[in-house]
Parts: structure tokens; sequence; C-alpha cells
């Protein structure tokens, strides 16, 4: 039973979805907006939060956190560079979730995650 349980599985092994949360929020940061499953974009949404948060922190632990987390270290100081600016007065809530049409092969439910 996973009562209470807060960490969306997307039905892989912790292993394999630790890599796929670290891709796809790679991938939000470098391009601004992703397509992905509702389910996936759902996970990668507070990773990509708690990477922005890092961020607009702008220490040295932070950075240092981030790069252990993200694949491209120049990606890293891009985003500790401009997070301040972009996103200095809001307080969470850095991306935005859009529902699209279902996928055609297995009519799984699809998403556009962009960052605001």
């Amino acid at each position: 039973m996973r009562h209470r349980r807060k960490v969306p599985q997307l039905g892989l092994p912790a292993d394999q979805r630790k890599a796929l949360l670290r891709a796809l929020t790679t991938q939000l940061l470098r391009e601004g907006e992703i397509v992905t499953t509702k389910a996936r974009a759902k996970a990668v949404r507070s990773t990509a939060d708690k990477m922005i948060t890092l961020a607009k922190d702008g220490s040295l632990a932070a950075r240092r956190k981030a790069l252990g987390f993200i694949y491209d270290k120049d990606l890293v100081n891009d985003i500790f560079a401009k997070a301040a600016e972009r996103y200095g007065n809001r307080n969470g809530g850095y991306t935005r979730l859009i529902r699209t049409k279902n996928r055609r092969g297995d009519n799984a439910e699809m998403a556009i995650l962009q960052l605001v």
C-alpha cells in the first residue's frame, strides 16, 4: 500500500525514475518548455521549482546542489545568472502546465510544461 506517499512512481525503478526526472528537468530549463505525459510533467514540476529556488539563492552550496542534479554545467551557470532577475519577486510557481490532446498510440494524457 502507498498510503500518504508523495513521490510519483511513474512505473519505474528508483534509479530510472531519478534519471528520467533529471533529464526532463535539464531539458525544461534548457528549452523553456517540454511536451510529455501529464504524470511526468507533474513530477518534473517539483524538481524544476527546486532548481530555480536554488538558483535564486545563488550561494555556493546551492550551486553545488544544482550541479549535482542538472547534467549541464553551462546550463547551471546560465540559470544562476538569470534566475534572480527573472523570478526575483515570485514565491514559487515557476512552471505552467497546459493539457493537450491525448497521445494517438496509447491514449495517454499529454501536457506542455513551460517556464513562466
